[in-house]
């Protein structure tokens, strides 16, 4: 059977496979420096809104650890938040969000992420800056402990 394919169609086939490897990865690379570049501009804008509206950034990419219990067992799990503010002597983690769908606190994925915030960090509370609106948003979760 090999008598009958030429001896560089092996080698062409590695090309391509190569070549096609190359596009798939550098597009992915595009993909992700495209939405960081969008991430980055979006928390500066966000703290220009949140400085607008008297909040301080304290900190930046905060992250916390804590353990969870799995089977009664300690599993320790990080998570890390956009922004630490205050205002008037008051904690907050905010989030900043930057796409068309994501600011809605009512998204799974983005409720979610607050309740863990409510929850994991020592604040008074959190807020939800949406970024295309131009908007910040507190977010309460009642009956929660630490909501206050």
């Amino acid at each position: 059977m090999s008598e009958l394919l030429p001896w560089w169609l092996p080698w062409l086939l590695l090309l391509l496979a190569l070549l096609g490897w190359w596009w798939a990865t550098g597009r992915v690379g595009r993909a992700n420096r495209q939405r960081q570049r969008v991430a980055s501009a979006g928390e500066a804008t966000a703290e220009d809104l949140l400085a607008e509206a008297g909040f301080e950034v304290l900190d930046r990419q905060v992250t916390a650890r804590w353990a969870l219990l799995v089977d009664d067992e300690p599993v320790e799990v990080t998570c890390r938040a956009d922004l630490v503010v205050e205002r008037e002597g008051e904690r907050f983690v905010a989030e900043v969000k930057t796409g068309a769908v994501a600011p809605d606190p009512a998204r799974p994925a983005t409720r979610r992420q607050l309740l863990e915030y409510a929850l994991v960090f020592d604040v008074t509370g959190v807020l939800l800056v949406d970024v295309p609106e131009g908007r910040i948003r507190r977010v309460a979760f009642p009956g929660v402990a630490r909501d206050r």
